[in-house]
């Protein structure tokens, strides 16, 4: 069979729809993140007594940095986040409240 001499036209794609993008609402059991300023951390880092690298890390793009209210402040003005500590805090049957600490990195796509 040979083909045919008329050309067929190209399907359309259908355009997407335009999704209003949705306010983040925090889960409840995702636990608070602070970010902390920069006198924050080098107390943080002495009472510590360790280095930010020794740190488990976090990247810049986690949702979980969403609950803290000033995260979306902090982007769009353009502050620098990476290189910030980050406090976690997580409701403890035992000690009432866990802290944890973590140093906010770049994320591979560059932000």
């Amino acid at each position: 069979m040979t083909p045919s001499p008329t050309r067929r036209s190209r399907k359309r794609t259908p355009e997407k729809p335009v999704v209003p993008k949705r306010p983040f609402v925090a889960h409840h059991l995702a636990p608070r993140h602070e970010i902390l300023s920069e006198e924050e951390s080098k107390r943080v880092l002495e009472k510590l007594g360790t280095a930010a690298e020794r740190l488990p890390k976090i990247l810049v793009a986690d949702p979980g940095l969403k609950t803290d209210p000033r995260y979306e402040a902090m982007r769009e003005s353009g502050e620098n986040l990476p290189g910030r500590l980050v406090r976690i805090r997580r409701p403890s049957a035992t000690a009432g409240e866990a802290i944890a600490y973590r140093l906010i990195v770049p994320s591979v796509g560059g932000e």
